[in-house]
């Protein structure tokens, strides 16, 4: 909202319902500044002022005034934004943080961002006062600036709060607003200018640790990437290592199955554009701002960061030869098993005595049985005789000597 719609009082009574009111409508002073380094992956601004002021408006039957804030980004980039948040004023120096229009965080329910977008694309300042009566069909010599600043704010304010402009003004502001109204179409969020989704993710070696998704509208992103020896970053669809990314890519870190407990991290920083319809929400949570979005695009220096840590990997045994499975025993049967029937006739040996061999160079069989005996019988005859014939001799040779001597 615009300070022009503050009651003008004077004397002690103005005074302290002036202040009120100023502190009522965030012009106290603001919060210290966040740290930067808090936040990563999207553009950060600073309310630095009112770039210019169009004419009050009703808006459901409240008389509200209408502006178009700055939001210094860096040094030399300042873009205009137009409230999205009519309940909630504005702090003086307040510290922005772009973001999604899903987490809108003003009063009301920004039902219609798509809306929105279309409005900015199709109306002041995108369109002069000139050309935009003359898209609505309005010739109305009194529509200048700061009508067509006031009729695109109250049309943004019926998308994003679902509130209706009451007033039918003679200066064409209610014509415009209808014709912004009666054609505004859906149109798609605008691309982060940069971001990283998740910031964090853990696992363990041997894995592809995260799913990191990238989101920007700018192309061939450079990647620093802090990691151990083997850790890579690559591109989960193609599981290439990856050096740039672009808007929708989605990358994890390759960890090696033998690396140790560690962490790394990946980070990207570029000139990026933060778009028409970019969402910018108050950072800090102590105190409310109004929440904006912005009235054109915008050349910007962001960077993101994402980390990972692992924990070691399972290490895996040597496989051990699997027991070989036993043969399977024949299952018992309770059938007895037939015997074979005994046979009239004997039966022949299976194998039949060599007959001797007449050559006696050929080896023969080994002696067994009643051959052996034979053998032994014969052997003792023999030591018999032989010894029977020693004795004779000793006998007779003594005798002769007997004879000698006599």
């Amino acid at each position: 909202m615009s300070i022009s719609s503050l009651p003008r009082t004077v004397g002690r009574t103005g005074l302290a319902a002036s202040a009120a009111a100023f502190l009522a409508f965030g012009l106290a002073a603001a919060p210290a500044a966040a740290d930067p380094e808090t936040h990563d992956g999207s553009a950060r601004a600073q309310y630095v002022g009112n770039a210019e002021s169009g004419v009050q408006v009703k808006m459901d039957g409240t008389t509200v005034g209408t502006t178009l804030f700055n939001l210094k980004i860096e040094e030399d980039t300042v873009l205009t934004t137009y409230c999205i948040d009519l309940k909630t004023g504005i702090r003086s120096s307040a510290w922005y943080r772009e973001d999604d229009w899903a987490n809108y965080p003003g009063k009301g329910d920004f039902a219609e961002p798509a809306k929105v977008r279309w409005i900015l694309q199709n109306s002041y300042p995108e369109l002069s006062a000139a050309d935009l009566a003359a898209a609505a069909g309005v010739d109305n010599r009194r529509f200048g600036d700061k009508q067509a600043l006031a009729a695109t704010q109250a049309a943004i304010w019926h998308f994003s709060n679902g509130a209706d402009l009451t007033s039918n003004s003679p200066d064409g502001v209610k014509d415009v607003y209808d014709y912004l109204v009666e054609t505004a179409e859906d149109l798609g969020q605008p691309d982060p200018s940069l971001s990283i989704t998740p910031g964090e993710a853990s696992g363990k070696a041997g894995e592809t640790v995260g799913e990191f998704l990238i989101e920007t509208n700018s192309t061939d992103v450079p990647v620093h990437l802090e990691a151990p020896d083997g850790v890579t970053l690559i591109d989960l669809e193609s599981n290439e290592p990856v050096e740039t990314v672009d808007g929708g890519d989605k990358v994890g870190f390759s960890v090696p199955a033998d690396a140790e407990a560690g962490q790394a991290k990946f980070s990207l920083e570029n000139s990026v554009t933060v778009e028409t319809g970019r969402l910018f929400r108050g950072e800090s949570d102590k105190a409310d701002t109004q929440t904006l979005i912005t009235a054109e695009d915008g050349e910007v220096t962001v960077s993101a960061s994402a980390s990972a840590s692992w924990a070691e990997g399972e290490v895996t045994p040597p496989e051990s030869p699997e027991p070989s499975e036993p043969e399977e025993s024949p299952e018992p049967s309770d059938e007895p098993s037939e015997s074979p029937e005994p046979s009239d006739e004997p039966s022949e040996p299976s194998e039949k005595p060599s007959a001797p061999a007449d050559d006696q160079n050929e080896p023969t069989l080994p002696v067994t049985g009643g051959a052996l005996a034979g053998l032994v019988a014969a052997g003792v005859a023999a030591l018999g005789a032989g010894g029977g014939a020693i004795y004779l001799s000793r006998k007779r040779k003594a005798a002769n000597t007997g004879d000698l001597e006599g």
